[in-house]
């Protein structure tokens, strides 16, 4: 079997991103960037990747940059078209090396990320396997799922929406971004009526947003303060390059610290572990490097003890991808769900994922298990 084409899809929402006025959801995001893997088989991998579509489908297609042997700027396509696909690990490599010189990190490892999804894609459907049986065993049938979703601007708005995830069925939810960051004396009462509005019974996650400046020791400060509404975790307080500050953070708090959406390969990760001792890793795997890197990182945070929560704000596709990792995981606590209710969240996947008593059920079915809705990306196609 070969690779007979790598292509980014681009698509566009009807509706910008934007944070919400009141207690209704944003629409979720307004470009996606959808990989397809073809070959002559006739098996199609897919992966979404949340990154700068046009920039990402420009790194996949640009031309070969030297003779063969001595690839540094080469295109992503150009380096695995014509190479069996079943081949992850080595064609990962040969793409992370082919592409060193303006590449390691940011859009160039995304689009890596969700091609090395799709050929686990490929992988599963050619042996007729889950990709969590690749990946080593499923642990798990269903995972816990914490509705992902802005922090709403009034304490009013922030208990209507928290009552609208109950009702939906979530037992956790996660408030980030929005307007957090701007006055902590608003930012306590957001997060007290969150709290008001579960009750002891359920979890709050919250992520405080790194885009706001602030020194390992305001980051202390603003913890401590949240700490008596009980957050689970609360991520990246910190700029995620700031590993000191972690260390310096983890170590003055007792509510769990988690960090890593924004970090890539088993090399950031480690860095991350060993100098920011953060204690919940965070990797996206449409970021941080596909599966064959996010196993690698499980098993850095296995050797130092240390929590797993994928990343996965994107759509169906990419939470079913997260699912067959979290599967994956001998300890798993959540998977993220991006509620957004945009067509780009909930119409890319044929049958889209459905809350069960607070659970996603692991897919079963070969490769990622799920079936991209053609007729979506038709519709929504602008490149």
């Amino acid at each position: 079997m070969k690779i007979t084409a790598v292509e980014l899809i681009t698509l566009k929402s009807p509706g910008l991103y934007r944070n919400p006025d009141g207690a209704e959801e944003p629409p979720g995001p307004t470009f996606l960037g959808l990989v397809k893997v073809s070959t002559d088989a006739g098996i199609t991998g897919w992966s979404d990747v949340e990154t700068s579509a046009h920039v990402a489908r420009a790194v996949i297609e640009a031309p070969p940059w030297s003779e063969p042997g001595t690839e540094t700027f080469h295109g992503l396509a150009s380096l695995i078209v014509g190479e069996n696909p079943l081949e992850v690990e080595r064609l990962w490599y040969k793409m992370y090396r082919g592409s060193i010189y303006y590449g390691r990190r940011g859009v160039a490892i995304q689009a890596i990320s969700a091609i090395d999804i799709a050929l686990w894609d490929i992988m599963g459907q050619a042996y007729g396997q889950p990709v969590h049986v690749l990946l080593g065993g499923k642990w798990r049938d269903s995972v816990r799922a914490y509705a992902s979703t802005l922090f709403r601007p009034t304490p009013g708005a922030m208990r209507e929406a928290t009552a609208g995830y109950l009702e939906a069925g979530f037992t956790a939810v996660k408030f980030g971004w929005g307007g957090f960051g701007n006055d902590r004396r608003r930012d306590v009462a957001l997060v007290d009526a969150a709290r008001d509005v579960l009750g002891d019974d359920r979890d709050l996650l919250i992520d405080t947003g790194w885009f706001v400046e602030r020194t390992p020791k305001e980051a202390v400060q603003l913890v401590r303060a949240l700490e008596h509404a009980r957050p689970y975790l609360i991520e990246e307080p910190l700029h995620p390059e700031d590993y000191a500050g972690y260390r310096f953070l983890a170590e003055r708090v007792d509510t769990l610290i988690a960090c890593g959406e924004q970090e890539a390969t088993e090399w950031g990760f480690r860095q991350l572990l060993e100098q920011g001792r953060v204690d919940v890793l965070q990797p996206d795997l449409s970021r941080c490097g596909g599966f064959t890197a996010a196993r690698k990182i499980v098993h850095l945070a296995e050797l130092a003890n240390v929590l797993v929560i994928p990343h996965s704000w994107c759509s169906d596709l990419l939470t079913a991808a997260s699912l067959h990792l979290t599967a994956f995981l001998r300890r798993a606590e959540f998977v993220e769900f991006n509620v957004s209710q945009g067509p780009l969240s909930r119409e890319l996947v044929t049958a889209p994922l459905a809350l069960r008593d607070g659970h996603l059920d692991v897919p079963t079915g070969p490769g990622l298990g799920v079936q991209v809705n053609l007729d979506t990306v038709e519709r929504y196609r602008v490149a």
